[in-house]
Formats: C-alpha cells, structure tokens, sequence
C-alpha cells in the first residue's frame, strides 16, 4: 500500500489542512480578538505547526516513493524562495514568538 493511499494518512492530511485554514481565515480578525484569545489562537497555531511537522516526518521517513516526491516537491518550491524546510518552521515558530511578545503592546 502506498503512502497516500492509507484513508488515516488521507484523513490526516485532509484535518491539518482544514484546522490550519480555519485558523489562517479566523486570523483575519486577530487584531480584534482580546488578550486571551490572542493567546489561544498563537497555541492552536503552534499545534497545527507541531502537526505539520510530525507528519512532514512521515513523509520524510516513508520510503513510499510518491511520498519522497512530495518531500522533494516541498524541498524545490521552498528553495525558490531561499528557505530550506527546517527555516520555514523557525520562521513560522519567530513569528508566533513575536505575536506573543507584542500581546499586552
């Protein structure tokens, strides 16, 4: 059985997708939210981005060949920008840190 074709991979993938663009289309009012619901939406942001990187690890792991693809295909478009994976999420993890520190401004 490939990688994709596991209906828990595919439920998964199809949860983290949903959840994050809930948060990201809930993140349009950030500015209006209060304090405590600034912090809860920096938490469920920060879950999302542990999510993503435990099942990037799958995808890493799997010697599933259309999963080491799609490792490979993140790989490219991301070095069109100048960033590697591992940069992507510290800058994800700064910008979350910084939303945190600027709560009470």
């Amino acid at each position: 059985m490939g990688f994709f074709d596991s209906e828990i991979v595919q439920q998964e993938a199809k949860q983290l997708f949903d959840d994050y663009q809930s948060l990201v289309n809930l993140g349009g009012s950030y500015g209006k939210f209060d304090r405590e619901g600034k912090l809860l939406y920096i938490e469920q942001m920060e879950a999302i981005m542990d999510r993503y990187k435990i099942f990037m690890k799958r995808f890493e792991l799997s010697e599933d060949f259309t999963a080491q693809m799609t490792v490979e295909q993140m790989k490219t478009q991301l070095n069109q920008f100048g960033i590697t994976p591992q940069q992507m999420f510290d800058q994800m993890n700064q910008t979350l840190a910084r939303m945190k520190s600027q709560i009470d401004q």
